[in-house]
């Protein structure tokens, strides 16, 4: 399920730019799979989709995608979410994600974006578990969470244990208190979604998760974002198959790092100097001044996907 979200009416979402990289990482990714066979174009969108509908409006433009489903149970915005609808192919459901997900059909291949903003929750296990059991093969499965201390009166890992015994507690096996430190806390947010979508899989035969993605970033809050393909041996070979040249934000191994998105804070006039020399070699730095080395070296893996912004007077 997801309840009513406060922030989707105090963030502007399609102004967060880490958030945006993340997006058009996955339109890179997914214009791969589309040259490795996977027929994307196809496929039938699912997420989360607010007033502003920034996901579907990228998926449909640059993917070509044009079934899509928005899930918005909050009964307050439903003439606000119906206005602000940018295409007709996009259905908006008033329902709740754990009553849409089992409606998910398996004869077509899904994108499932189950995109919270808040932290873990029994609620989004169970979406998370639905979809393991759903989704058809071949489907693509994304989740993102809020990774901070979820006790909000308390940073220490004992309080942030406490709420997940509470939450999650079939999926947190033999933790220890250590797993639940600040910094331990978005691994063990990762390990228990996967403990809860595999769980949703059990009983399937010849399909496992395939992953492709995992994502830290904060735009003010800490977030994670996982995911990857429901595939048999088919699609495995598929993923071996797909260029993954200049992909570095792919994670194709169940323990990989994160990649993390940063977005170095450079003004426009410096980014279009940037631009003008992308892609740079190592060490590169341009004539009049210098800048960090680390953040042209961030700025020369994220060019591409970073939108600019400008202002516009009507």
């Amino acid at each position: 399920m997801k309840p009513t979200s406060k922030s989707a009416l105090s963030v502007q979402y399609d102004l967060r730019p880490a958030k945006q990289v993340e997006r058009r990482m996955f339109v890179d990714a997914f214009q791969r799979l589309a040259q490795a066979g996977f027929k994307i174009r196809d496929y039938q969108y699912t997420g989360f989709g607010g007033i502003y509908f920034v996901d579907f409006i990228i998926f449909h433009t640059l993917l070509g995608i044009n079934k899509m489903v928005s899930m918005e149970y909050d009964e307050s915005l439903k003439n606000r979410v119906n206005f602000n609808c940018p295409f007709k192919c996009v259905e908006v459901k008033n329902d709740l994600s754990t009553n849409i997900i089992p409606t998910l059909t398996q004869d077509g291949k899904h994108i499932l974006w189950l995109d919270y903003d808040y932290s873990v929750t029994s609620a989004i296990l169970d979406d998370v578990y639905l979809a393991g059991s759903q989704l058809s093969c071949g489907s693509i499965l994304l989740i993102t969470v809020d990774v901070e201390p979820p006790d909000k009166k308390s940073d220490e890992p004992k309080a942030s244990q406490e709420y997940f015994n509470i939450e999650a507690g079939k999926y947190t096996g033999t933790l220890s208190v250590s797993e639940f430190t600040k910094s331990k806390l978005p691994n063990t947010n990762k390990s228990v979604l996967i403990q809860a979508l595999k769980d949703g899989m059990s009983g399937r035969t010849d399909t496992e998760y395939l992953p492709m993605f995992h994502f830290q970033y904060a735009d003010g809050h800490k977030m994670l974002t996982i995911g990857g393909v429901i595939g048999s041996s088919i699609e495995k070979q598929a993923l071996r198959n797909m260029n993954i040249d200049g992909a570095e934000y792919l994670r194709t191994k169940p323990d990989s790092e994160p990649y993390e998105i940063k977005v170095p804070p450079f003004t426009r006039k410096e980014r279009y100097l940037l631009d003008s020399h992308m892609p740079c070699g190592d060490g590169w730095q341009p004539d009049n001044f210098e800048f960090p080395v680390e953040h042209i070296e961030i700025y020369r893996e994220i060019y591409r996907y970073l939108p600019v912004y400008a202002e516009l007077l009507i």
